[in-house]
């Protein structure tokens, strides 16, 4: 059965898991570092890890696997859930994949080591409505695709 995970902590397309969730009775983890507010479903499941570097990511990537979908903005954890044959969604609904990763992780780095020599990089695009309703595409299509390899 696929399954949906969430890294939860800043993660703006919570409500639009859970409606497609509903949509296709699928299980959801909402992984956080912090206690969230979820909706009262028995597929929806919260899961609170402890404080500290890539917990939430560890716990996602313990357990995706080819048949499950990860939402997540983190470029390393969707990395491993691609490694682990999951497959893996950023909130603005671009899809990580195998041909994208390398450049999306090169990209972190190279933002990465600017901020450290000082440089103001802007950081990302405000979340925008067309973000949201691209995301709802995304998922249904990464839902049908799960649904096919199961």
């Amino acid at each position: 059965m696929t399954t949906l995970y969430i890294d939860a902590d800043a993660c703006p397309v919570k409500d639009e898991v859970y409606k497609v969730a509903e949509r296709y009775q699928l299980p959801v983890f909402v992984v956080s570092n912090s206690w969230i507010r979820i909706p009262i479903d028995p597929r929806i499941t919260s899961v609170v890890v402890d404080a500290g570097p890539d917990v939430a990511d560890d716990w996602i990537a313990e357990r995706a696997t080819p048949t499950d979908i990860v939402i997540t903005a983190d470029i390393p954890l969707a990395d491993r859930a691609l490694k682990a044959g999951a497959q893996a969604l950023h909130p603005n609904g671009r899809a990580f994949t195998a041909d994208s990763i390398g450049g999306a992780l090169a990209s972190r780095g190279i933002g990465e080591h600017l901020r450290s020599m000082g440089e103001i990089t802007g950081g990302p695009k405000p979340f925008a409505a067309a973000d949201r309703s691209r995301f709802l595409q995304a998922l249904d299509a990464a839902v049908v695709k799960a649904k096919r390899r199961s």
